[in-house]
């Protein structure tokens, strides 16, 4: 993060402080490519990934802003006037605004949210789109799994050549068997065509890192992070607890407590009772490959070893097959 990005953010953190001056010292929070965030006291400043959309991301902070949101998500809060919720860098990069919420405590696995964050995905499943203010843009998710198997291939494809070979080593061949089961989703699954159900307002990117409690420490727990908010298959916001109970790393008995909680809810993008997996199927195969994309890149860029979570997702789509031809072809239904 540059300094003339840390000033801009922090004067942001301080725009509704008395006399603009902020409540405590500016605090990173994160400081990653696709974002940055600064926070001071009360409140946070984000600095959004430079090739955003700027027509869609402020499609939606208005959703975010919406009445029919409230108490699901985060609403943003203004950033240049009563109803503006972006401004831009002198460069064209998108800020926005939002009060501090508490996040979820990564040393107490035991008091995470799940049911929460279930309840929380139904009552956003089953908000009406045709209510919101439009156009609202596409859910980011597929786009974000074909995003990381490119950026895998970049990170295992020695300079000026291409990939190397699967036999030089035991990252390029993890990447070989996810790139083998990214070949086996079908093209929605990559963004590369519409999902077959795109009627459902979707976060896009459900995991526990996207919950805060507002007001902080104590208030009701909320979705944060719209930056892949939009319109697809509901499936999605619930393809990678299913996935981590897949490979081993979601507890059996938390995975159950999710679902049930997301059914009894009302949640529509499984079906009510029996084996969800018809639904899920794609969405969990499309974030394993990505989240394993992910952590090779990872690994290559640092040249270290993958670690035990990450050598579970790589065997996992080792082992995948072939989709049945109904999935392959029309994707999952919900009767």
């Amino acid at each position: 993060m540059t300094a003339p990005l840390l000033a801009r953010l922090a004067a942001l953190t301080a725009a509704g402080a008395p006399g603009g001056t902020p409540d405590t010292a500016p605090e990173v929070l994160a400081d990653r490519p696709d974002g940055t965030v600064v926070r001071s006291g009360r409140t946070v400043a984000k600095a959004h990934a430079p090739d955003d959309d700027p027509h869609d991301l402020a499609a939606r902070l208005r959703i975010a802003a919406h009445p029919l949101l409230h108490g699901i998500l985060l609403p943003p809060l203004p950033a240049t006037a009563p109803d503006g919720f972006l401004t831009r860098t002198d460069d064209g990069r998108a800020l926005t605004r939002w009060p501090y919420g508490s996040p979820v405590a990564p040393d107490d696995p035991d008091a995470a949210p799940w049911e929460d964050a279930a309840r929380l995905l139904a009552r956003l499943h089953s908000v009406d789109p045709r209510q919101l203010p439009g156009p609202v843009p596409p859910m980011r998710g597929p786009a974000k799994a074909a995003r990381a198997l490119a950026r895998l291939r970049t990170a295992l494809a020695p300079a000026g050549g291409p990939p190397s070979a699967p036999g030089a080593g035991p990252l390029p061949a993890a990447a070989a068997a996810i790139a083998r089961a990214g070949d086996l989703l079908p093209p929605w699954a990559l963004g590369a065509a519409p999902p077959p159900r795109t009627g459902t307002l979707c976060h896009g990117d459900l995991h526990l890192g996207q919950l805060v409690r507002h007001p902080a420490s104590d208030g009701p727990w909320l979705l944060i992070d719209i930056d892949d908010l939009g319109l697809g298959d509901g499936a999605w916001d619930l393809a990678r607890p299913a996935a981590w109970f897949a490979t081993g790393l979601l507890a059996p008995d938390i995975w159950t407590r999710f679902l049930a909680a997301y059914r009894a809810a009302g949640g529509r993008a499984v079906r009510p009772a029996g084996d969800p997996w018809p639904d899920l199927e794609i969405p969990a195969r499309a974030l394993t490959v990505q989240t394993a994309a992910r952590a090779v890149a990872k690994a290559a860029d640092a040249a270290r070893r993958l670690d035990e979570a990450e050598t579970a997702l790589v065997d996992a789509c080792a082992r995948m097959t072939p989709l049945p031809q109904h999935l392959a072809t029309d994707g999952p239904v919900v009767g």
